[in-house]
């Protein structure tokens, strides 16, 4: 590949990573470029709360004289690479989207900025997001915008790394997802978003929301992309006690291995009802090609989520309200009005409608967990309907049904922690009008393995992940 033919920018991380290897293009003059665009496009966007150059440059300089004197640590040795602002960094701004925290300095790097700078990777800056990660942003920020069209929703609270990731800003960025965090901006923003299971991941050093719901992962351009970011973050930590202890894999080994005898459960009552003709026409093409490719579609019946989905609120307002403890209500004022209102619910909830919620938990998960004994995979929407508009966005507090449906095939595998792969599908109209539609799949727990080998197979045998916005 020539990288002086290529729009840089737009390269997948591990198209990058093989220049960087072969030496056809050095880490510094990648960081220069993306730090030359953060500058003409980022005004527009808004995806970044800080943009850490100085720091960025001497992590170009120092991996481009490693992998001169033969010391290549990986896939993400010189690549660029972003984090969401809820993720530590050593002694530099980490608000969390929130005005309490806006001088906060930490005196340590969160577990998972550690292991990508032990990888070589190079840390651009800090994305912006939603207050504390819940579904609003504190009135002192802009909201980024989407890319697509201005218009339209970026998603939820990782809205800056999905638009970082897809307006080429970053060739990754870690991202949070505690009810669809990292599912509705990758689809919104038409780049592919990994959430693992609860606890593969770290999260010594990151802000908390719901801490039994908050996953960390990747969002990039591939399933590749995002399996080597996996690779690099994923493992035990004596730092988080929860993080779980087995092997981490290379993702990217599996890349190639395709999905013939691979098991994909469809329940097609759950995908079909009040589900709009653009999703519904995604997931038909998504699963005819991945029947094409091998795979054995399975019909299944998909557990009642609509108890689980009137529950997140209340079980994430209550872990919210634990983990804001220091700062509210001592520190009320500083709050925006909608994570104040979680606040006051998670305080005012009863311990024994508490535990009801918990258990009923533990029933979902286990009829999940069994659900996965008869397959490999199951195929689900990230939401229901088209892209949505911002006016539509604005309304939301007054449409708790339009709530509900948003968050039917998100939130319940952040109270069971089942990881998923977002992929783009298609749009939702041709032409310049049209914005992206994706599709999830859902592995069983620790089967992100499996959900980087369908993805990526899926992404060699289409190219929906290769469209970008129209940025100059």
């Amino acid at each position: 590949m020539d990288a002086t033919a290529t729009d840089l920018h737009f390269l997948e991380l591990t198209e990058l990573a093989a220049l960087i290897r072969a030496r056809e293009i050095s880490p510094v003059a990648a960081t220069r470029s993306q730090l030359e665009r953060i500058a003409s496009v980022d005004a527009a966007l808004g995806s970044y709360a800080h943009v850490m150059a100085d720091v960025a440059m001497a992590g170009a300089a120092s991996a481009e004289a490693e992998i001169a004197a033969g010391h290549y640590r990986g896939a993400l040795h010189g690549v660029p690479i972003a984090v969401k602002d809820l993720f530590w960094t050593k002694g530099f701004p980490t608000a969390a989207g929130m005005a309490v925290y806006k001088d906060f300095r930490p005196r340590d790097d969160a577990t998972v900025v550690r292991r990508l700078k032990e990888a070589g990777a190079v840390l651009l800056g800090k994305l912006q997001m939603t207050e504390g990660a819940y579904s609003d942003h504190h009135p002192s920020v802009t909201p980024p915008k989407n890319p697509w069209n201005a218009d339209y929703w970026p998603g939820i609270s990782s809205s800056g790394p999905g638009a970082a990731t897809a307006s080429g800003l970053c060739f990754g960025a870690l991202a949070s997802d505690t009810g669809g965090s990292i599912r509705w901006p990758s689809a919104a923003n038409g780049v592919t978003g990994l959430k693992p299971t609860w606890g593969r991941v770290s999260r010594y050093g990151v802000f908390e929301l719901a801490a039994t719901m908050d996953h960390i992962g990747a969002m990039a351009r591939s399933a590749a992309d995002a399996g080597a970011m996996l690779s690099a973050i994923a493992g035990s930590d004596p730092k988080d006690p929860t993080a779980v202890l087995d092997p981490v894999p290379d993702y990217l080994t599996v890349t190639r291995q395709g999905v013939r005898g691979l098991r994909i459960g469809i329940d097609d009552a759950w995908n079909n009802d009040d589900v709009g003709a653009a999703t519904r026409a995604v997931m038909s093409e998504a699963a005819e090609v991945l029947r094409t490719l091998g795979a054995t579609i399975v019909d299944v019946e998909f557990p009642d989520v609509t108890q689980a989905i009137a529950d997140w609120a209340p079980n994430c307002a209550v872990e919210a309200a634990v983990a804001h403890r220091a700062t509210y209500p001592a520190r009320k004022t500083e709050y925006g009005p909608v994570l104040a209102s979680v606040m006051e619910a998670g305080r005012a909830l009863s311990g024994v409608d508490y535990q009801q919620i918990l258990l009923r938990r533990l029933d979902l998960r286990g009829r999940v967990v069994a659900l996965f004994s008869k397959i490999d995979l199951l195929l689900i929407p990230v939401h229901p309907f088209a892209p949505l508009t911002l006016a539509t966005i604005r309304t939301l507090g007054e449409q708790p049904d339009l709530i509900a449906k948003l968050q039917r095939y998100t939130c319940p595998f952040d109270m069971t922690g089942h990881p998923t792969i977002t992929l783009p599908g298609g749009f939702s109209e041709t032409g310049e009008t049209g914005m992206p539609v994706a599709f999830q799949l859902v592995a069983t727990h620790l089967g992100e393995a499996t959900l980087v080998r369908a993805g990526a197979a899926f992404q060699d045998a289409t190219s929906w992940h290769h469209r970008r916005p129209a940025l100059t």
